[in-house]
């Protein structure tokens, strides 16, 4: 993902860590009532932003490859 500063410069943003419970469901093919249900059963990292909630990328594809599909 690039931002255009100006013509010259282009800054390169840093790739996301996390996923936000949307994408999450999404990625699953579920709703997003049941990927909430997902955060809930602790079954990866997240963390709180305010009423945000953010998926650790890493403790997401880590469960997810441990699934046998």
């Amino acid at each position: 993902m690039e931002v255009t500063m100006d013509k010259k410069e282009k800054k390169s943003l840093p790739e996301p860590r996390t996923y936000t419970v949307e994408q999450i469901a999404a990625m699953l093919n579920i709703g997003r009532t049941t990927a909430y249900q997902l955060v809930k059963q602790e079954e990866f990292r997240i963390v709180r932003i305010g009423n945000a909630i953010r998926v650790s990328k890493k403790s997401f594809d880590e469960w997810l490859e441990s699934l046998e599909l």
